[in-house]
């Protein structure tokens, strides 16, 4: 039984097997024919595209040589039309040469007339130059003895000899050559003067304009106001100890007399004068005045004004736009705060100076940098000049060379007041932005006594010429009007003595801004009817 079992298994399996076998031939004839069906589908299509490329490439061929044979028509047109043209060319070059050659032939005939042209003129020329060579010889002799004969007569009739005539005449000529020239002198000094005088005028209006200043001359007091007169009494203290204090600490001169309310500071340091001020001020707000409140408040006061000192300075070095400075400098800047000239605030004329210079500076086309560094610095000499020997032009020079100034700002410092010979564009800018800001109206101040002085010495100068019968010094000393004699001085002399006198005050005198020196010659012819 279990034998028949597996045979029908066997069996069965046999059987799904063979099925299985079928199907699966079935499907891979199927997918044979589908192949092969595809691939000649893909082979007909090939076929197509190949045929149309094959047409299309005809097509591209036959277009492309009608192309070619369109633009081979048209080349062999143009060649034709070039051709045909540059036969016209040829037969026209031809046409010229024939012209050239007959134009060759008419100027060969025409070179060889001209060669026995020129051999004739030659020929006539030669026989000219002898004629006119021998009339000239003969015009010379009689020319010759027409002057011996004009000679002789000259000397009988003048009764000299003709070396004396020219010397007469030479004589003559030198006069009349010597006073054109001091005429002319005098017109181009006069030219050159009127063309300096307008264009430093433009020059300085344009300065002027520039920095239009609004500074106004200050001036330092030395007197402090008292709020009544039993505080002199308290300042002055116990047998004078108060005052001494103040006196030993400061050391400056308190002067108290019968002035109501109000004490003088004497000395000759201005900062020392402005601490002692300062101090006797808060000394007088505080109430409490012993000779040791009086140090401390000196010391106070000095430490201050050391503060204000160095404010000062940095801040004129700013608006000067002046940067880099030792701080020695801008200290001993800060001290011109306290220092007057005829009434003139330093600190304030330096930094006036200094923006004159800078724009004379702009306008000469010279050194901006040392231009307006050496015109704020040229007084600084006058910070310590009280405590150092010489003039404040060098003490200021010396200060700005040790402090690291370079030599052209050291040499304009030294040269604003004529110490040194000014050798550089920027001393000669300093020394007028000096002038110019000491000299123009309501900037300083001058004693009467020094006035009539000046006054003198200009008038004095000008006397001392021969010739001048007055002179007179106007306008503050800015002219001297010289009256002279007219018998003794003519016109041209005039000019000369203007010029000698005006020498002679630059040599001999100091003075700020400039003078104008002005010669008056007149004459007088009086008669009388009766």
């Amino acid at each position: 039984m279990d034998f028949l079992i597996v045979l029908v298994a066997l069996l069965a399996a046999a059987v799904a097997a063979l099925l299985t076998f079928f199907v699966l031939e079935r499907k891979s004839h199927s997918r044979v024919r589908r192949a092969q069906l595809e691939a000649d589908r893909i082979t007909e299509e090939a076929e197509t595209r190949r045929r149309e490329a094959a047409l299309q490439a005809q097509d591209e061929a036959l277009r492309l040589r009608g192309d070619v044979e369109r633009e081979l028509g048209q080349r062999r047109k143009d060649l034709d039309r070039i051709e045909r043209r540059f036969e016209q060319k040829e037969e026209a070059l031809d046409r010229k040469a024939d012209l050239l050659d007959d134009r060759e032939v008419a100027l060969r005939r025409q070179e060889l007339d001209a060669q026995e042209a020129q051999a004739t003129w030659a020929q006539q020329r030669r026989r000219e130059e002898t004629d006119l060579g021998e009339r000239r010889a003969e015009t010379e002799r009689l020319a010759e003895a027409a002057r011996q004969d004009q000679r002789r007569e000259l000397e009988r009739v003048s009764g000299l000899t003709a070396e004396e005539a020219r010397l007469a005449m030479v004589a003559e000529i030198e006069d009349e050559a010597r006073s054109m020239g001091a005429r002319r002198m005098h017109e181009i000094e006069q030219e050159t003067l009127a063309e300096a005088d307008r264009r430093s005028r433009k020059i300085l209006a344009t300065t002027i304009q520039r920095i239009s200043s609004d500074y106004v001359a200050e001036t330092t007091v030395s007197v402090v106001p008292l709020p009544s007169d039993d505080m002199k009494g308290r300042i002055i203290g116990r047998e004078g100890r108060n005052i001494r204090a103040l006196e030993q600490a400061t050391g400056v001169d308190l002067i108290i007399d019968d002035t109501p309310e109000a004490i003088m500071v004497s000395g000759f340091d201005p900062v020392r004068r402005e601490v002692a001020r300062r101090a006797l001020l808060k000394l007088m707000q505080d109430g409490r005045i012993h000779p040791a409140r009086i140090e401390e408040i000196v010391g106070k006061v000095q430490m201050e004004l050391e503060q204000v000192m160095r404010e000062e300075g940095e801040r004129i070095a700013y608006e000067a736009n002046v940067a880099g400075l030792h701080p020695d400098l801008i200290r001993l800047l800060g001290r011109l705060k306290f220092r007057t000239s005829y009434g003139q605030n330093v600190l304030a004329h330096s930094l006036e100076a200094s923006m004159i210079a800078t724009a004379l500076a702009a306008e000469l086309g010279a050194d901006l940098n040392v231009s307006k560094t050496a015109g704020l610095l040229h007084d600084i000499g006058k910070a310590v000049d009280h405590e150092v020997e010489g003039p404040h032009a060098l003490i200021g020079a010396d200060i700005a060379r040790r402090l690291g100034r370079s030599p052209k700002i050291v040499h304009a410092i030294a040269a604003h007041h004529n110490d040194e010979e000014p050798q550089t564009v920027e001393a000669f800018i300093v020394q007028a932005a000096d002038a110019i800001s000491g000299a123009r109206p309501g900037a300083r101040r001058e004693m009467v006594e020094s006035y009539i002085k000046r006054l003198e010495a200009l008038e004095g100068v000008a006397n001392s010429f021969d010739g001048v019968e007055k002179s007179f010094a106007i306008q503050a000393g800015r002219e001297v009007r010289i009256l002279v004699q007219p018998n003794g001085i003519d016109d041209l002399g005039a000019t000369r003595l203007a010029r000698d006198v005006a020498r002679k005050i630059e040599e001999s005198l100091e003075y700020p801004g400039q003078i104008k020196i002005t010669v008056i010659r007149e004459t007088r012819s009086v008669d009388y009817a009766r």
